[in-house]
């Protein structure tokens, strides 16, 4: 018989991706050893050999975890009947707000994936390629000669946007003289205001 999973199964694997994500930011990826990830997150190294049976596999569940629910975010706050700028706003400020908190995660998904199998990698990249598709689909519609044949830009400027979000971890801190939802509309502005300039 199949052993039955523990009530609090997923409350340990939550607690244990926080922790490792934790000690992967601070240590960096090569540096840091499941038994320290084990010592931070107070459990046995046996306990997280059980639940991830590598040091890979635990970066590419921190990564997969932190997309998919970045994923499931934006698409509870994506409208297709808002007009086009109100629609990139909410998307935007999505994001932002996703990233809450998630600092040590971003950091583990942007210096980590070398680390992974090309099967782990090919799966990270289908996900961040439909996160990434949703923006291109309403910046296409607030420009659509981004899209020409003869100087394709829209990726370029959807990367672009992504670049100003991605890296706000670096400078942006909560609690500050700017909000979240500041920096949301700055970057809806920049985006709005420059696109129309991008021939």
């Amino acid at each position: 018989m199949a052993r039955t999973r523990a009530q609090d199964f997923e409350e340990k694997s939550r607690c244990i991706l926080d922790n490792a994500a934790q000690v992967f930011a601070e240590q960096g990826m090569d540096k840091a050893s499941m038994s320290q990830i084990a010592a931070h997150a107070q459990v046995s190294k046996a306990l997280l050999y059980h639940y991830y049976p590598s040091k890979d596999a635990l970066i590419f569940a921190i990564i997969i975890t932190h997309l998919e629910g970045l994923e499931q975010a934006i698409a509870a706050h994506d409208d297709p009947g808002l007009p086009p700028s109100l629609r990139l706003r909410a998307l935007i400020g999505a994001v932002l707000e996703n990233y809450r908190g998630a600092d040590n995660e971003h950091k583990v998904q942007l210096n980590a994936t070398a680390a992974l199998s090309d099967p782990q990698k090919a799966e990270i990249m289908a996900l961040e390629r439909r996160i990434v598709k949703r923006f291109s689909v309403v910046l296409d519609q607030i420009n659509p000669g981004l899209n020409s044949r003869e100087r394709p830009l829209l990726m370029p400027v959807t990367m672009s946007l992504f670049g100003m979000m991605n890296w706000v971890y670096m400078w942006f801190r909560d609690g500050g003289r700017i909000s979240r939802e500041d920096y949301a509309d700055v970057a809806t502005t920049l985006i709005l205001e420059g696109i129309k300039a991008v021939r």
